[in-house]
């Protein structure tokens, strides 16, 4: 974890640091700021130091916990703190509604290939893949919030969970798709494997060894996907908060990009680093729960 931590912090310094433009100049607008004062933000923020010395000034202000300030003088962990738990709750509920619809579908499916439902759902999944997540979001806009007035058409800076419902859904669409086709294919295979046969030989009902032998064999593949896509769902989730009016990272980051300000965006793409990191150690210790042999080496 510590390499991949390292190597991807200083991947994503050293590419703000190439981006062009003097984000110092740009904060006066078209008059400018007088010299004096840029000398000034350049030394407060240590970018009149070599790209390494910043880096390493970056780390420092991890490990110690001292983010710094943006241009505006308001603390990054203030506007951390602030816009995580919103994309965070986003990203969770996506996850929960891909996971089990995309579980539930993709399992029925596949102990029904062939049938009227197997094939539906998989011209279903292939077209959420291939619809874009502002389309999907646009339409649900319109028909669900608009026509329909199920939902709230956005969010707002303080949303709870009905106005984060849409949004959810609309991130989650794609990766249903995803989830959904891959239980099913890795369902399909475990069917007709020797220790299900071996399973139905000694009597076992058709529930037990759906629940038992192929659905819990079948999920290994499945947690592998779910663990990455949690940070894929972070990180998507700047074009749906773009759609929803949700301030969240995905906000704060785009700000933050049009500002120059490259200590808020290398924080932001941290967190979403670590949640990367943590997921996929998640997903380790779940195999062991999943998969008996490793749990035994």
């Amino acid at each position: 974890m510590i390499p991949v931590f390292l190597g991807a912090t200083l991947l994503l310094y050293a590419l703000v640091f190439l981006r062009p433009g003097d984000p110092v100049a740009g904060l006066g607008g078209e008059r400018g700021l007088p010299e004096a004062v840029q000398q000034q933000i350049r030394a407060q923020f240590h970018l009149d130091q070599p790209f390494f010395v910043q880096y390493l000034y970056y780390l420092k202000g991890i490990f110690t916990f001292d983010l710094g300030d943006t241009f505006t003088g308001r603390p990054v962990a203030e506007v951390v703190v602030e816009a995580l738990p919103i994309t965070f709750q986003l990203a969770l509920m996506a996850l929960a509604i891909e996971t089990i619809f995309g579980i539930g579908f993709g399992l029925f499916a596949g102990m029904r290939k062939g049938k009227f439902f197997d094939s539906s759902v998989l011209v279903l999944s292939l077209l959420l893949i291939a619809l874009p997540t502002f389309v999907t979001g646009l339409v649900l806009q319109i028909v669900v919030g608009v026509r329909l007035d199920w939902l709230p058409v956005t969010a707002g800076r303080d949303p709870d969970f009905i106005s984060l419902l849409m949004p959810a859904v609309v991130l989650a669409t794609t990766s249903f798709a995803q989830i959904l086709r891959l239980t099913r294919t890795s369902v399909i295979e475990n069917v007709t494997a020797d220790f299900v046969r071996t399973a139905r030989a000694k009597g076992l009902s058709r529930d037990k060894v759906t629940s038992r032998h192929v659905l819990r064999n079948s999920l290994i593949p499945v947690v592998t996907f779910i663990g990455v896509d949690l940070g894929n769902l972070m990180t998507g989730s700047i074009v749906v908060e773009g759609i929803f009016n949700i301030r969240g990272v995905g906000g704060t980051l785009f700000e933050a990009i049009q500002r120059g300000e490259s200590v808020t965006i290398v924080t932001m793409s941290t967190v979403i680093v670590l949640v990367y990191i943590v997921a996929n150690l998640l997903v380790d210790l779940l195999y062991a729960v999943l998969d008996p042999r490793i749990r035994y080496a």
